[in-house]
C-alpha cells in the first residue's frame, strides 16, 4: 500500500449527499423546484386534507400527534428530512438552526394533547422550512440569513426571559416556604 492511499482526500458534500442525485446544489431560477422530496413532505404532513367549506387546509402532522408517545417522534422524523435537505443545499447554521427550532416548536406543541394537535395545524413546521429553503436556492441568501438571525435572536431573548422569570418564582416560593417553616417552628 503506498503512502498517497493512506491520505484523506477531501471530499465534497454533493459526492455524500447529492441533492436529489444531480450534482452540485441549484443555484439558478431552476432552485425553486430542486427539491420535490421537501415539498411533498410539507404538502403531506401539512396541507393534505381541505376541510370543506373552509379554507383551512390540514397534513398528517396533527393527526399522527394524537398518536401518544409515538406520534410526536413519527412527526419530528419526517420533519429532519427538510432540516437534511437543507444541509445538502449548504444552508448556513443560522438558518438551520432556525429549521430545527420550527421542528422543535413543532414538537412541543405535539406534547399537548389535543390542544397542541389543534395548533400544529397553523404552525406548519414543514411549510416554513421548505419555503426558507426555496428562499435561500432562490438566491435570496441574505435575507434569510438576517430574518433567521433576527427569528434565533427573539427566541433566545424569550427563552432567557422565560427561565430568569422561572429562577425567580422559584427563589420567591423558596423564601416564602422558609419564611412560612421558620414561623411555625419557632
Amino acid at each position: 500500500m503506498s503512502e498517497d492511499s493512506n491520505k484523506a482526500r477531501p471530499v465534497d458534500i454533493d459526492e455524500v449527499l447529492p441533492p436529489d442525485a444531480k450534482g452540485k446544489a441549484p443555484t439558478d431560477e431552476k432552485a425553486h423546484h430542486a427539491s420535490e422530496v421537501s415539498r411533498i413532505i410539507a404538502h403531506w404532513m401539512d396541507e393534505f386534507i381541505h376541510i370543506p367549506g373552509t379554507s383551512i387546509r390540514i397534513g398528517l402532522d396533527p393527526i399522527i400527534g394524537l398518536v401518544p408517545g409515538i406520534g410526536a417522534l413519527l412527526s419530528s422524523s419526517v420533519s429532519f428530512v427538510v432540516l437534511a435537505e437543507g444541509v445538502r443545499h449548504r444552508v448556513p447554521l443560522f438558518v438551520l438552526m432556525r429549521m430545527g427550532l420550527n421542528v422543535l416548536i413543532n414538537d412541543a406543541l405535539d406534547s399537548l394533547p389535543v390542544v397542541g394537535d389543534a395548533a400544529s395545524i397553523f404552525f406548519r413546521s414543514n411549510t416554513k422550512n421548505l419555503a426558507l429553503l426555496n428562499q435561500w436556492k432562490a438566491g435570496e441568501q441574505e435575507s434569510v440569513k438576517k430574518g433567521s438571525r433576527l427569528f434565533l435572536l427573539i427566541f433566545f431573548f424569550v427563552w432567557l426571559s422565560l427561565i430568569f422569570l422561572w429562577a425567580t418564582v422559584w427563589v420567591l416560593m423558596a423564601g416564602t416556604a422558609w419564611h412560612f417553616i421558620k414561623q411555625v417552628t419557632g
